[in-house]
């Protein structure tokens, strides 16, 4: 069966491998890869054989070697930033690079309970035959410490405080208690955990103190520059465009630097000249959602145009990506179309097509 989205130790197996092969500097117990051979995995690079690993993260390798040598002492690392900076993306690569497998994954929501993140039981067999590992359903927490593997836990200030806390025990003693069966499962060599956090929800539930001493926090910033930013969604945007067989040709250039200039224009308030200030919307209008722009723009051309992205097939994602209050960020986005896409004359064409579907 042909799936959707390949797990990133699949994904880029060849490049796993080739790094593998050519690796010769000390690698931490347990793990597939030395610390600077998972920084080139993410960052990219040629080896000494001429293979050219593609980058997975564009920005700080500072940022990125910091994670991981994090991720080789006994702290866990969070990931902290806002929505659309591949917080997800850089946990998932970052786990497949180290340990070879990225799927032990928790997804921390409101009705996270402490059973998913310590274990759960099989409970036909603890009726019929009571406490026992054989009833015991592991965690991907569990299974990780059992295996010297990474653990990832997504949206971590989701997860209700007093079940954060159960964290508490794994992250300090490398421990897991089992009273029922008077046991315990200690952690193997290689294990640490990966947490992502973002700052829109600061206070939603704050970590305690205690728990937020045991992780090192990065924070993954949004692009420092408007050609960063651009390459990142063209990169992004050609490989969901193979992924996802859209039968549009890849955007040009220039509509996708239309794209993340209206994105980081309408984010600081100001046009990319300085010389106009303008409202910001209340979304976080993210680089992700850049490339969710272009991509659905793309599809809208490959299956009702004539396969070219046009500013009239990115209009509606524009228009769904800035206008999440319909009262507030309507009126933002009008005067934004009025007084800066409507005075630059090679947009006249994305200013007739965001009017016509206003």
């Amino acid at each position: 069966m042909s799936v959707l989205r390949q797990h990133a130790e699949i994904q880029f197996a060849q490049e796993l491998d080739e790094l593998r092969k050519s690796d010769t500097r000390q690698r931490p117990a347990n793990w597939a890869l030395s610390p600077w051979a998972v920084a080139t995995y993410l960052m990219g690079g040629k080896l000494d054989n001429g293979f050219e690993v593609t980058p997975k993260y564009i920005g700080s390798r500072r940022l990125i070697e910091i994670a991981v040598a994090t991720l080789a002492t006994d702290r866990a690392l969070l990931l902290y930033g806002v929505p659309g900076t591949a917080k997800s993306w850089v946990s998932e690569h970052l786990a497949a690079a180290v340990a070879g497998d990225s799927t032990r994954l928790l997804q921390g929501t409101a009705g996270t309970s402490e059973d998913q993140i310590r274990y759960s039981w099989n409970y036909a067999l603890l009726l019929s035959k009571g406490p026992s590992r054989e009833a015991l359903v592991a965690s991907p927490m569990m299974r990780a410490m059992e295996e010297g593997r990474i653990a990832r836990i997504e949206e971590l200030t989701r997860i209700p405080s007093d079940v954060q806390d159960t964290l508490i025990t794994v992250l300090s003693e490398k421990m897991l208690p089992i009273p029922e069966l008077n046991s315990e499962v200690q952690a193997a060599r290689g294990f640490n955990v990966i947490a992502t956090a973002n700052n829109r929800d600061k206070g939603v539930n704050e970590l305690s103190s205690a728990l937020k001493r045991r992780f090192n926090t990065v924070i993954l910033p949004l692009p420092d520059s408007e050609e960063e930013e651009v390459q990142i969604v063209q990169k992004r945007v050609a490989e969901l465009g193979r992924a996802l067989e859209l039968p549009a040709e890849p955007p040009a250039l220039k509509e996708v630097r239309r794209v993340v200039q209206i994105f980081r224009e309408l984010r600081s308030g100001l046009t990319a000249d300085g010389k106009t200030k303008v409202k910001s919307p209340t979304g976080t209008l993210s680089t992700a959602e850049a490339i969710s722009v272009i991509n659905n723009g793309m599809s809208l051309a490959g299956h009702f145009g004539d396969g070219q992205l046009s500013a009239t097939d990115m209009a509606s994602g524009l228009l769904g990506a800035v206008v999440k209050d319909p009262v507030q960020d309507g009126v933002v986005w009008r005067e934004y179309l009025e007084t800066v896409v409507k005075e630059r004359d090679e947009w006249k064409d994305l200013y007739r097509a965001c009017r016509d579907l206003a």
